[in-house]
């Protein structure tokens, strides 16, 4: 049985991303859906990623989406470029030379 986490696709990362973008969308409700998005998209994120990382990453998501002003970083999608190059460059140090 393994105990590696498949990591998540780009596509729902990016998704989740713009989902956090969406709240500015719609007059008046922004900082208001902010308060809603913010613990569902901690949890998501966390289920995500999974381990300490995605407990980490799930809490800074939170803030995020939390504090105004920070709806732009695309945090999905940053942790998964630090996880897919991070799993890239752990293959390339097992191969051998």
């Amino acid at each position: 049985m393994s105990t590696t986490k498949r990591q998540p696709s780009l596509l729902i990362c990016i998704v989740m991303d713009l989902l956090g973008y969406a709240s500015y969308a719609l007059p008046f409700w922004g900082e208001f859906g902010d308060m809603l998005w913010a613990p569902v998209s901690g949890l998501i994120f966390y289920k995500l990623f999974g381990g300490w990382k995605g407990a980490a990453g799930g809490f800074l998501n939170f803030v995020e989406e939390l504090f105004p002003g920070l709806d732009f970083i695309p945090s999905f999608t940053i942790m998964w470029l630090i996880k897919y190059f991070g799993k890239k460059q752990q293959i390339k140090s097992i191969q051998p030379i």
